[in-house]
């Protein structure tokens, strides 16, 4: 049986791994533009050496995205593009990518 406490503690978890999710999809469609020459119309690549991010779990693209704007992930072109981002820009452009099916 799960007590009480533990059960307030594993929904603070939950509730904090979803906060990081929730961007503006439209607003991460505006703001794809620079990402369209990689990684193509609405997030699908037609280049083999990029990847697509059309589908792709919005909690994921937040991470590596913030990843390689704050130098935990090195690729010359990402950390070039995205090193102006925010937080709010970086949520919506994932939660944009994370919409298309």
């Amino acid at each position: 049986m799960i007590k009480p406490m533990m059960m307030l503690v594993m929904c603070g978890l939950l509730i904090s791994v979803n906060a990081q999710a929730g961007g503006d999809a439209a607003a991460g469609k505006a703001k794809s533009e620079d990402c369209v020459g990689c990684h193509g119309l609405n997030g699908r690549s037609n280049n083999p050496n990029y990847p697509n991010l059309a589908g792709q779990k919005e909690n994921y693209l937040i991470k590596a995205t913030k990843d390689y704007r704050d130098g935990k992930r090195n690729d010359a072109i990402m950390g070039t593009i995205v090193k102006g981002l925010s937080d709010a820009d970086i949520a919506n452009l994932a939660a944009f990518y994370a919409s298309v099916k």
